[in-house]
C-alpha cells in the first residue's frame, strides 16, 4: 500500500489549491474528493474576490497577496480561471440611512464609494432604483470557481499528485496520532491529513474528537443557463444578513445544539444579489440556513419562491428567468477568520477551512500553509491556528452538557 506525505480531504477550491501548493514543495500528495462531479460550495459560489475587504494587518496582507496571485494564476496554472475585475454594487434598502450604512465600511482597506440612487442606476441599468436609498461601489475581483478548481487540479496532476474519488468516513488512529483515513473503498496511510471539506469539515473533525470552532450554513441559490440579459456589476446588499446569522449561531449559548440532530439554530435569511459569469449564466441568491444536520431536507419550492421575490425587488428583470435551484454547505468560523493549521493534541491532523470570506485569500493561505509544512515559520498560520478554539470548544461543550442536564 502506498503511503503519502499528505492526504488532502476535499477537492473544492481550497483542497485543490492546497494540494497544488504542497506538491510544489515536493511532497507526495493524495487529494480525496467524494464527488466526481462537484456539488459543493465551489460549484455554486458567486466567485467574488473581495480584495478590498481587509480590516486588520493580517487580513489586509492576505488580501493583497491573494489578489496578486489571482491576477497571475491563469498563467501559472496554464489554464483560464476567468479572472477579471468589475464593479461591486452594494445596495442600500429604500428607507435606510445611506450615510450610516456607508460608515460601516469606513474601516476596510479600500473604502467603497457611496452612490446616489441615480448614480447606482447608471452603474447598473437593471437596478430597480425605487427599491434603494443609494448604493456603495468598489472594484472587486471575480473568477469562475469551477474553472479555477479545474486549473488547480490539472496543475497538481502535472506535479505528480494523485486524485481519487472516495468519501472519507473516518481516520486511522494509532494512539493519539492520525496516520491516515478510512473510506468505503479502503484505507489510505499518510504522515499528515488535512481536512478541507467545507461544510463537512465539522463532522469529519468531530469524528476525530476535535472541536475547532468550524460551523456551516446551508446556502441556496438559483442558476440560469446562458441568457441574453447582462449584468454590468456584481450586486449584493450592503447589509449582509449572513454575517449576523453566523455570529448568532456560533454563540456559546447555542453551540451545543450543533451536535444535536434536527436543530435549526436561527431562522433562515435572504441576501438578495446576483452575478453574471463569462459564459452568460447567472447565479441568483442567496438564502442561508443554520441546520445542525447536513442532510436535512428543505422545501425547495418555498425557497425558490423566496429567492425570486427577493431579487424581484432589486433586479426585477431577473425574477422570472428560468433557473435551477441548488444548495450547498459553506463553512465559517466563530470569529469569521479561516481555521488553518495543525491540531496539536492530534498529531498528523490538520485543518484548512472557513475560507469563503473572503475567497480571495485562498491562494495566499494555501502557499503559506505549504511553506509552513516545509519547515518555514509563518506568523499568519500561527494567528489562524485552530488552537484559538480548542480550549474554548471544550468549555462550550461542558457548558452545553450542564445546560442539558439542568433542563
Amino acid at each position: 500500500m502506498k503511503s503519502y506525505d499528505w492526504i488532502v480531504v476535499g477537492g473544492g477550491i481550497t483542497g485543490a489549491s492546497l494540494s497544488y501548493e504542497l506538491a510544489k514543495k515536493g511532497f507526495a500528495v493524495l487529494l480525496l474528493e467524494r464527488d466526481a462531479t462537484l456539488q459543493n460550495a465551489t460549484r455554486f459560489s458567486y466567485g467574488g474576490l473581495a480584495y478590498w475587504s481587509g480590516t486588520t494587518d493580517l487580513t489586509r496582507q492576505l488580501c493583497r497577496e491573494g489578489i496578486e496571485r489571482h491576477r497571475h494564476l491563469s498563467a501559472e496554472l496554464e489554464a483560464d480561471t476567468e479572472f477579471r475585475e468589475l464593479d461591486l454594487l452594494l445596495t442600500i434598502d429604500a428607507g435606510s440611512d445611506a450615510e450610516k450604512v456607508a460608515s460601516n465600511y469606513a474601516h476596510f482597506a479600500i473604502v467603497p464609494q457611496l452612490l446616489s440612487v441615480a448614480e447606482a442606476g447608471e452603474l447598473e441599468p437593471l437596478l430597480n432604483k425605487s427599491a434603494i436609498a443609494g448604493a456603495l461601489t468598489v472594484r472587486h475581483g471575480h473568477i469562475s470557481p469551477t474553472a479555477t478548481n479545474k486549473a488547480y487540479c490539472q496543475g497538481f496532476l502535472r506535479l505528480g499528485g494523485t486524485i481519487e474519488f472516495a468519501e472519507v468516513i473516518g481516520f486511522i488512529e494509532e494512539g493519539n496520532r492520525i496516520s491516515g483515513v478510512k473510506t468505503a473503498q479502503g484505507i489510505y496511510r499518510c504522515e499528515n491529513t488535512v481536512v478541507c471539506a467545507g461544510g463537512w469539515s465539522r463532522s469529519l473533525l468531530k469524528a476525530a474528537g476535535v472541536s475547532v470552532g468550524v460551523y456551516f450554513t446551508r446556502t441556496e441559490i438559483l442558476e440560469t443557463a446562458p441568457v441574453d440579459l447582462k449584468l454590468r456589476t456584481l450586486v449584493m446588499p450592503a447589509v449582509l444578513k449572513r454575517f449576523e446569522l453566523e455570529a448568532e449561531s456560533s454563540k456559546i449559548e447555542v453551540d451545543f445544539l450543533w451536535d444535536e440532530p434536527g436543530k435549526e439554530l436561527q431562522p433562515p435569511i435572504l441576501d438578495s444579489g446576483a452575478i453574471g459569469f463569462k459564459d452568460g449564466s447567472l447565479r441568483i441568491g442567496q438564502l442561508s440556513r443554520t441546520l445542525s444536520d447536513l442532510n436535512a431536507k428543505v422545501d425547495r419550492e418555498t425557497s425558490e419562491t423566496a429567492i425570486r421575490a427577493g431579487i424581484g425587488k432589486v433586479l426585477p428583470d431577473l425574477a422570472g428567468l428560468p433557473a435551477t435551484w441548488h444548495e450547498c454547505s459553506v463553512a465559517f468560523s466563530a470569529d469569521n477568520l479561516p481555521v488553518v493549521g495543525p491540531i496539536a493534541d492530534r498529531p498528523g491532523l490538520h485543518v484548512f477551512s472557513g475560507l469563503s470570506n473572503p475567497l480571495v485569500i485562498v491562494p495566499a493561505l494555501a502557499e503559506r500553509f505549504a511553506n509552513a509544512a516545509g519547515g518555514e515559520e509563518d506568523r499568519a498560520i500561527e494567528l489562524l491556528s485552530p488552537h484559538r478554539f480548542i480550549a474554548e470548544g471544550r468549555r462550550k461543550k461542558e457548558e452545553g452538557r450542564r445546560k442539558k442536564e439542568g433542563g
